[in-house]
C-alpha cells in the first residue's frame, strides 16, 4: 500500500505534466497575478491576500485593478479612510462590509504585533502560531485566509502551502487522505503537504525540471510554492468540474487523467 507522501508525489508528477496546469504555474510562479511581487509592504500583502477571498477567476482583472489602486494609495491611507470610502474602493470585487471589517481587524492585529515586537516575516517566528492568531483575530480570515496572508507576507518560498476549501473537499479524497471536519482540516492538510515536500525537496525539484516548467525556484528552499501552484491549478482545472478526463478510481488507480477507466 502506498503512503500518503508517495501518493502526493505521484499526483504532483502527473499534474505537472499536464500542459494546461504547466501554463498556469508558469504564469503565476515567479510573479503571481493574485499576489504580485510589486507590493513590498507586509501589511498591504496581508490585506491583499484577504481581499482575494471569494473573488472568482473571472474577476481577476477587477481584482488586479483594486490591488493596483490599493498599492498606489498605501496601507496607512486606506486605514485612515472612512468605512464608506473603503467600501466604495472595494466595490468592484464585492462584499464591501466583509472587506472593510477585514481591514479594520487586520490593522488592529498589526498594531498589537508592533507593540509586542512580533515581526511576521522573521525567520525565527513560529508560523503555526502566527496562522492560528491571524485566523482567530482577523475578521473573516479562518485558517485558509491566514495561511495565504502569512505566505504572501513572508514571500512565496517561505515554506507555507496554503490549502483552500477545494483542496480539502476534492484533493484530499483523491489522495486518500482523511481529514477532520471543520476549519482545522485546512491546517492538517497543509502540514501533510509541507512535510512531504520538505522531506523530498530534490525529488520535487526534479519534477519541475522533468516536465519543463519555466520557473525560478531558489536553490536554498524546498519547492513548496511550486507544489502549491501545481496542486491548486490541477484542482481548479480537473477536480472542480470534474474533468471528463479525470480517472474516477483515484487513488486506487495511480493514473490521474486519460487512463483506461476513463475510456471505458
Amino acid at each position: 500500500m502506498t503512503t500518503a507522501a508517495t501518493r502526493i508525489r505521484l499526483l504532483v508528477d502527473k499534474a505537472a505534466a499536464l500542459p494546461d496546469v504547466r501554463g498556469e504555474v508558469e504564469a503565476n510562479h515567479n510573479d503571481n497575478r493574485w499576489w504580485p511581487t510589486s507590493i513590498t509592504d507586509t501589511r498591504m500583502r496581508m490585506l491583499v491576500a484577504g481581499w482575494s477571498t471569494r473573488v472568482s477567476y473571472r474577476m481577476i482583472d477587477a481584482y488586479a485593478s483594486v490591488v493596483t489602486a490599493a498599492e498606489a494609495l498605501g496601507f496607512d491611507a486606506l486605514t485612515a479612510a472612512t468605512d464608506d470610502e473603503v467600501a466604495a474602493f472595494v466595490a468592484p470585487i464585492g462584499l464591501p462590509t466583509t472587506r472593510v471589517a477585514y481591514l479594520r481587524s487586520l490593522t488592529d492585529l498589526v498594531r498589537r504585533w508592533d507593540k509586542d515586537a512580533i515581526d511576521p516575516t522573521a525567520e525565527d517566528v513560529d508560523t503555526d502560531d502566527l496562522i492560528a492568531t491571524f485566523a482567530e483575530q482577523v475578521h473573516g480570515a479562518s485558517f485558509k485566509v491566514a495561511q495565504c496572508a502569512l505566505l504572501y507576507a513572508r514571500g512565496y518560498h517561505c515554506g507555507i502551502i496554503p490549502v483552500d476549501s477545494g483542496m480539502v473537499t476534492r484533493l484530499a479524497p483523491a489522495l486518500d487522505i482523511t481529514l477532520p471536519s471543520g476549519p482545522r482540516a485546512h491546517e492538517v492538510l497543509r502540514h501533510r503537504l509541507e512535510a512531504t515536500v520538505r522531506a523530498q525537496p530534490d525529488a520535487f525539484r526534479a519534477l519541475a525540471d522533468r516536465h519543463g516548467h519555466d520557473v525560478t525556484i531558489p536553490a536554498s528552499t524546498a519547492p513548496t510554492w511550486w507544489v502549491h501552484l501545481v496542486l491548486i491549478y490541477f484542482k481548479r482545472l480537473y477536480l472542480n468540474g470534474p474533468s471528463p478526463r479525470l480517472c474516477t478510481r483515484r487513488p486506487v488507480c495511480p493514473d490521474v487523467v486519460d487512463c483506461a477507466h476513463v475510456r471505458h
